[in-house]
């Protein structure tokens, strides 16, 4: 990929993963990324993290509306609240990784726009291959997919539950 090629990225963390994001934040963005932070700026054990994911998503989704590529990154000590906060925002599917495969079938199968990782379960290395396999697979587009992923938006959008 060309850095004109490379998707925004929006970032966000609890207490538990900063050093991760920070890492993260530098890596990416010498890699060519456009890299948001969206927090926290310091360090807070008692911080809460929702809000920092949600803004995240947020940003996700009106890049993608305005017709930006772009994705997120939310980083926590498992990375399961995080997932959970940044799935509450409409349009978002966001997915936990925990692995190359896990990374790479969020996006090709579910086109997932946002990641979620455990800062706590994995050394910064294995979470920034976890994460660039993530950013760089692509959609693969397949009828099923594209299906099942319409279904889920069907009921976001309306409450209806398509068999």
């Amino acid at each position: 990929m060309t850095p004109s090629d490379l998707p925004r990225v929006h970032i966000a963390t609890d207490h538990a993963g900063m050093e991760l994001s920070a890492h993260l934040v530098s890596h990416l963005g010498a890699k060519g990324y456009e890299v948001l932070d969206h927090g926290p700026e310091v360090y807070d054990a008692l911080d809460d993290y929702p809000s920092f994911c949600i803004n995240a998503a947020l940003a996700v989704v009106a890049d993608q509306e305005a017709g930006t590529n772009a994705l997120g990154i939310v980083l926590g000590g498992s990375g399961n609240g995080e997932q959970i906060a940044a799935n509450k925002v409409k349009g978002v599917r966001a997915a936990l990784a925990w692995n190359l495969s896990t990374a790479k079938l969020a996006r090709e199968h579910n086109d997932a726009n946002v990641v979620a990782v455990g800062g706590r379960q994995h050394s910064v290395g294995e979470a920034t291959e976890i994460i660039e396999a993530f950013l760089a697979e692509p959609f693969s587009n397949d009828e099923r997919h594209v299906r099942r992923i319409g279904k889920i938006a069907t009921y976001e959008r309306t409450g209806e539950v398509i068999a």
